[in-house]
């Protein structure tokens, strides 16, 4: 066995080296239920939620639009003296990966954009179904209406 395999289940299948695999066919015309591939990318909603020391609100806005200039996709952002809400679509394969890419996003712009120092207190991703049955039904976040940096 080669470094790093996974050990044989054993039992009926198991083969010795060298010898041939049986291979099965499939009959003319059968059918089989195509699934979706599962690593296409869809579109989830974020909602980051930052917090931390008092700062100049000019320098929190400043830092906010150079953030929507930064990161185009930036719907919405909304902020106080030491808070601020950031409302955005993303496209990634799964919520994971939305997610990872969400966390990173203050941190990895902080300096670019001058944002203050604050810490991450909230996230929330959901998919894009998730997001208009919630709106339909009177709940969630609202559209982010009008688009743009605006205080809370």
């Amino acid at each position: 066995m080669r470094p790093g395999a996974a050990a044989s289940r054993g039992g009926v299948g198991s083969r010795v080296a060298g010898e041939e695999r049986a291979l099965t066919s499939v009959a003319a015309g059968d059918t089989y239920e195509v699934e979706e591939p599962q690593d296409l990318p869809r579109l989830w909603h974020v909602t980051l939620s930052v917090s931390g020391a008092e700062a100049p609100l000019k320098e929190v806005r400043r830092g906010l639009e150079q953030l929507a200039h930064d990161h185009p996709f930036l719907l919405t952002s909304r902020y106080a003296n030491d808070h601020a809400e950031i409302r955005y679509w993303e496209e990634a394969r799964d919520l994971h990966d939305a997610a990872a890419v969400a966390l990173r996003l203050w941190g990895e712009h902080r300096q670019t954009a001058k944002l203050p120092p604050w810490e991450i207190v909230g996230l929330e991703v959901i998919d894009r179904e998730t997001y208009h049955q919630r709106i339909a039904e009177g709940y969630g976040p609202l559209p982010a209406t009008p688009v743009g940096v605006h205080p809370f």
